[in-house]
C-alpha cells in the first residue's frame, strides 16, 4: 500500500522538529547506563520524600542483575513486575533488562485470575511483587511456572521515620504486611541489596529482533494479548518523545509520574523519557487528588503526561486554587479522548500546554501528538511523530480514502511491534506489509492532522445513522456541570441500538434528563442526542484513568436479560 498523501503533515512540522530521526540501535537499558555515567549525582527520583541519584539507581540495578542471573535467570526468561510507582519499578525494568531477561508488566490491582492468565500466557518463570501481594501471587504460583519471588515493601524507600510509621499505618488500615520469610524460592529485596559483588553477564542484544517488553493489552474483547516490545520499538519512542518536547532540557527536567509504569504510556512518556534525559521523575504510587496537587507544588514538575481523567479530578478539586501549577510547562494527554473544555481550563490554570496524543500498546505507545506550539497547526489528535506513517482505509477493502472520508486508521513506523506472544494468527489479522490496523475510525484533513471519532467497535448504529460517541461526549462535556461522561450504544427494538449517557455531575451539583436532554438538542442532530441517561458517583476506569465504556455495556446487556426473563416469567 503505498501512502497516496505524501506525510503532508510534515509541512506543518515547526522549525527545529526533525522529520526524520538518527535513532540509537542499542539496547534499551543502555539509557540508564549512560545517564549515570554522565550524570551520576543528578536525582533520577523521588519518592514520598526519598531521592536516588542516577547513580544509584544504575548500582541497584546492576545488583538485582546479578541476583537474577544467579538464582538461575537466563537470556530470554520473562520476568513478571508487579509493582505500583516506585524506585522498585524502576530498578526492576531495568535491572532485568541488564540481566538479559524480558519485563512482564502486571498491575498490582489484578486479581487472582486475571494475574494466573498473564503468568501462565508469559510462562514467566519469576515475579517481583509487594509484600501486600505476596499472599495472592503465592496462590497462584502452584499453577504457573514461577519458581521465583521476589518481595519488596513500600516502606524499603520510605525516608525516616515514614519507613517506621508505614507498617503501623497498614495495620491501622486493615492491611497488615504479612511476614515474608527468605527461603530458596522466596526473596527479599533488602538481602539483594545487600549484596557487594557485582558480576552479572552481559548478553550481547539484538535491539531489532530481541524483545524487551511483554505489555498486556486491555483484553476488552477476549483474553488480553501480550505485545511483543522490542528494544529497538522503546527506544525510538523514547527518542521521538524527545524531540517532540523539544523546548525541555535535557538532564534539567522535572517529570510528574503519576501514570502507572505498568501502563505502557506512563512507561514511555515518564520512565524511558526521563531515564534517556537524565531527567527527575517524582513517583506518585497511587493517584490521590489532593496528594498530588500538593506534591506539584512542592516538587513542581515541568513535565506532566496524563490522561484526561486525571486532569479532571484535579481541575474538580474543591481547594484547587490553593496549589500553584504554575511549574507545568509540557503535558500530552493520552489513554483516551481529551475534552476540549478541559484542555482549555488546564492550560488557563497552569499556563503550561496540555495537547492531546495518540497511541496503541502494539505502538509502544506513541504515533500521533498535536504539537506543543501553539501557533502551530492543531486539531484531533495531531499529526504523526517523525518516521510515522498514517492513513485512512476502507477497513472492508483495505482501499485508502480521500481526505475528509471516515475510515479505519492505519499505521506504520519504526515504533510498531513485533507481533503477539505465542499469537500469529492475531498478529496477521492485525500486521499487514508493516501496518498496523488500529481498529479506530478517523478521518485526516487537508493539513494532515488526524482525527479520531471512536472505535470501530463503538460506533452506535440508530436506524440507519452512524453515531460516534466522542462526538456526543464533547457536546456532553460542555455543560458547566458535567464532571465526566461516557456514551455508549444500547440495544432498541425500534432503532436496533439507541444512544445512552453516563455522567457523573459536579460536586454540588444536580442533573436531570430534562435538562440534558434540553441542552444537546441546541448543540447536536437529534438523532445522536442521548434518549436514556443514567447519573452516577463514579464512572469504572483502569489503572490509568480509562473509562471502560466496554463494562457498561456489558452491564446494559446483562441488565437487558434480567428484564427479559423478568418479563417473560410474568
Amino acid at each position: 500500500m503505498n501512502n497516496a498523501y505524501d506525510r503532508i503533515w510534515l509541512s506543518q512540522y515547526p522549525d527545529g522538529l526533525p522529520q526524520t530521526i538518527p535513532y540509537d540501535e542499542k539496547a534499551l537499558q543502555y539509557f540508564l547506563k549512560d545517564s549515570a555515567e554522565r550524570y551520576p549525582n543528578l536525582k533520577a527520583l523521588h519518592f514520598i520524600g526519598k531521592e536516588l541519584t542516577y547513580q544509584e539507581v544504575y548500582h541497584q540495578s546492576e545488583k538485582l542483575a546479578t541476583y537474577l542471573q544467579s538464582i538461575g535467570l537466563r537470556q530470554g526468561d520473562r520476568v513478571a513486575v508487579m509493582l505500583p510507582n516506585s524506585p522498585q519499578a524502576v530498578i526492576c525494568y531495568y535491572g532485568i533488562l541488564l540481566a538479559g531477561g524480558v519485563v512482564v508488566q502486571t498491575n498490582p490491582l489484578y486479581k487472582e485470575r486475571e494475574l494466573e492468565f498473564q503468568l501462565k500466557d508469559s510462562d514467566a518463570n519469576m515475579i517481583v511483587c509487594l509484600d501486600l501481594l505476596f499472599p495472592l501471587v503465592s496462590n497462584v504460583k502452584p499453577n504457573t511456572s514461577i519458581e521465583h519471588i521476589i518481595v519488596t515493601s513500600i516502606k524499603d524507600y520510605l525516608p525516616f521515620p515514614k519507613n517506621l510509621l508505614y507498617p503501623l499505618l497498614q495495620k491501622k488500615q486493615g492491611q497488615p504486611l504479612p511476614k515474608v520469610e527468605q527461603t530458596e524460592t522466596t526473596h527479599n529485596w533488602s538481602t539483594i541489596l545487600k549484596q557487594e559483588q557485582i558480576d552479572y553477564k552481559t548478553y550481547p542484544i539484538d535491539p531489532k529482533e530481541d524483545i524487551a517488553l511483554l505489555q498486556y493489552t486491555g483484553g476488552t474483547t477476549g483474553f488480553p494479548k501480550g505485545v511483543m516490545l522490542t528494544h529497538y520499538n522503546l527506544v525510538v519512542n523514547a527518542q521521538m518523545c524527545t524531540h517532540w518536547i523539544r523546548d525541555a532540557e535535557r538532564n534539567n527536567e522535572v517529570v510528574m509520574g503519576v501514570l502507572p509504569f505498568f501502563h505502557v504510556y506512563g512507561m514511555t512518556t515518564v520512565m524511558n523519557y526521563s531515564v534517556l534525559t537524565a531527567s527527575k521523575m517524582v513517583l506518585v504510587p497511587k493517584f490521590e487528588v489532593e496528594d498530588v496537587l500538593k506534591t506539584i507544588e512542592k516538587q513542581k514538575p515541568t513535565v506532566f503526561p496524563g490522561a484526561p481523567t486525571i486532569y479532571i479530578a484535579l481541575l474538580n478539586h474543591r481547594n484547587l486554587s490553593d496549589y500553584d501549577l504554575s511549574s507545568i510547562n509540557s503535558c500530552i494527554s493520552g489513554s483516551a479522548p481529551l475534552p476540549s473544555e478541559i484542555q482549555e481550563k488546564f492550560q488557563q490554570v497552569t499556563n503550561g500546554r496540555l495537547i492531546e496524543g495518540y497511541g496503541l500498546t502494539e505502538t509502544s505507545p506513541v504515533t500521533h501528538a498535536n504539537f506543543l506550539n501553539p501557533d502551530t497547526v492543531q486539531g484531533g489528535i495531531g499529526v504523526p511523530w517523525p518516521d510515522t506513517d498514517a492513513k485512512i482505509i476502507d477497513a472492508e477493502t483495505m482501499e485508502e480514502l480521500p481526505q475528509g472520508e471516515l475510515g479505519e486508521i492505519i499505521v506504520k513506523g519504526p515504533q510498531v511491534m513485533k507481533g503477539y506472544w505465542n499469537n500469529p494468527e492475531e498478529t496477521e489479522q492485525v500486521l499487514i506489509d508493516g501496518w498496523l490496523r488500529t481498529g479506530d475510525i478517523g478521518y485526516m484533513d487537508e493539513n494532515g492532522c488526524f482525527y479520531v471519532m471512536d472505535r470501530k467497535k463503538d460506533m452506535i448504529i440508530a436506524g440507519g445513522y452512524n453515531i460516534y460517541p466522542r462526538e456526543v461526549e464533547e457536546v456532553l462535556y460542555e455543560h458547566e456541570a458535567v464532571q465526566e461522561a461516557v456514551v455508549v450504544g444500547i440495544p432498541d427494538r425500534y432503532r436496533g441500538e439507541t444512544v445512552k449517557a453516563f455522567i457523573v455531575s459536579k460536586e454540588g451539583e444536580r442533573l436531570n434528563e430534562e435538562a440534558m436532554d434540553r441542552f444537546c438538542r441546541k448543540r447536536i442532530a437529534a438523532y445522536k442526542v442521548p434518549k436514556v441517561y443514567e447519573f452516577r458517583d463514579e464512572l469504572p476506569k483502569t489503572a490509568v484513568g480509562k473509562i471502560l465504556r466496554r463494562q457498561l455495556v456489558e452491564e446494559e446487556k446483562q441488565n437487558q436479560s434480567i428484564n427479559q426473563e423478568a418479563d417473560q416469567s410474568s
